[in-house]
């Protein structure tokens, strides 16, 4: 048998959850074709980096990693080292010549060729392997025959409705790292989703580029509409959560529909960037602030114990102070609950790099600091409305904090990102059974520590 079908692998995967997936997908393929995956780099002898390159922040992280673990080359037992992802797929011929250190670059387009692609290398200890780049458009999605071998937790996974964007927002290179929306089917969805339930997953977090663009290849014949009620119905699954959910193309009906379905959780992720019409415009984003602030009334009506998630850009090209305190004072006034900050990044070959008047790193540190300082004061006081309340939490696979505490979250907290719930307090007639990972329990919110909370179990 040929040696390589026993190579030890080793995985890292960086970045957002979409490539999270896809690592999980790569490491069903490992095992399907007799790799073995190793949690210890310095058996494996091959090593592969997931990579990503949103913004510079995400380059430097992908590429610090690939040299950190190139050193497995002299120190163990690694003889292939390969990069695969948006880093490949973005700059793989500047890298051919920047990192001798690395054997092999695999796309966002090829990724699901990864044996393949080990396969002809023959892993030749020593010999000089013929191709190092494997480039091409993105056009693969996965289904559910694709076996996928899930990491993290036991209970939760994330679940990938389409890939790509048709968006073209002017500060964004998503859609030249993952090429144009391509949507799964509903009965791939709830194929999955029922798989996954009976592996123990009991949390839904659906995510892709945009999930309001869910079948707009198919001109509506499927959309997101039609996928929940569908999802809502497996077995075992107890919530679903809704990432990245443009509010351009928020329809009333969906707005029912989270209102209606019990296992959708009251939790929105809609990433908003801006608030001034004139900085929206610039980014090419299809809102406007009336339209934005009209929306999130709305689903305040229809859902009145909705929690929002957004994604903030303060330094975008041409923002004066004048719009930086517009964008301060109208996040104050929206009151959204969980708010991620970030510095506008100028990215090569986007339409926003090479618009004039790029703002001073210097200003986009200050008014970084700014916004989540004022932020941080209102998370105070908008938390107090969950004080003495009863919710729904989550048991943690671990704890964090301390072993006198039992780590959980409500349903309005996204895992890793939005805080947790510890719990401090447990009556004598709750069984430890009922505190298992993955047990959905009632508690008391007793104390607020942004973005943390305090409870005990009813």
């Amino acid at each position: 048998m040929d040696p390589q079908k026993h190579s030890k692998v080793y995985f890292i995967s960086l970045g957002c959850p979409k490539n999270l997936v896809d690592s999980e997908v790569m490491l069903g393929r490992l095992e399907k074709d007799n790799y073995v995956i190793t949690q210890n780099p310095n058996e494996a002898e091959v090593i592969i980096i997931n990579t990503c390159s949103f913004i510079q922040a995400a380059k430097e992280e992908s590429i610090e990693t690939v040299l950190e673990m190139s050193d497995y080359k002299t120190t163990g037992k690694c003889k292939l080292l390969v990069v695969t992802g948006c880093l490949s797929q973005r700059y793989w011929q500047e890298l051919e010549k920047e990192l001798p250190e690395v054997d092999l670059f695999v796309g966002t387009g090829l990724y699901h060729k990864i044996t393949e692609i080990l396969n002809q290398s023959k892993l030749k200890f020593g010999a000089e392997i013929p191709k190092r780049s494997y480039i091409n458009q993105p056009a693969f999605i996965h289904t559910e025959k694709d076996l996928r071998i899930k990491t993290g937790s036991t209970y939760s996974a994330y679940l990938k409705i389409s890939e790509g964007c048709n968006r073209r927002c002017s500060f964004c290179i998503i859609p030249k790292l993952r090429g144009n929306v391509r949507s799964r089917s509903i009965e791939s969805l709830v194929a999955e989703a029922k798989t996954l339930a009976k592996g123990g997953v009991k949390e839904l977090n659906l995510i892709a580029q945009d999930l309001t663009e869910y079948g707009m290849e198919w001109k509506y014949n499927q959309r997101l509409e039609t996928l929940l009620p569908e999802l809502c119905k497996s077995e075992g699954i107890e919530w679903i959560r809704l990432h990245y959910v443009y509010p351009d193309q928020f329809s009333d009906e969906l707005i029912e529909i989270i209102a209606r379905e019990q296992k959708i959780v009251k939790y929105l992720d809609m990433p908003i960037q801006h608030t001034n019409d004139r900085i929206l415009n610039l980014m090419n984003r299809k809102l406007n602030k009336k339209k934005l602030f009209s929306l999130i009334e709305k689903l305040r009506n229809k859902i009145p114990d909705i929690v929002f998630r957004t994604s903030i850009i303060v330094g975008f090209p041409s923002e004066t102070e004048e719009n930086f305190k517009e964008l301060c004072r109208d996040l104050e006034k929206l009151k959204l609950d969980h708010v991620g900050v970030f510095r506008y990044s100028q990215e090569e070959e986007t339409v926003a790099s090479k618009l004039k008047e790029q703002i001073p790193n210097t200003i986009k540190r200050k008014r970084e600091k700014q916004l989540l300082a004022a932020l941080k004061a209102q998370a105070f006081q908008w938390n107090q409305k969950h004080l003495n309340q009863k919710r729904s939490v989550i048991i943690e696979d671990n704890n964090s904090l301390s072993s006198f505490f039992i780590q959980a979250r409500m349903s309005t907290q996204s895992q890793e990102i939005d805080g947790n719930v510890f719990i401090n307090e447990i009556s004598s007639h709750v069984n430890t059974q009922q505190l298992k990972s993955g047990n959905i329990l009632s508690v008391k919110i007793t104390k607020s520590i942004p973005p943390d909370f305090f409870a005990t179990v009813i």
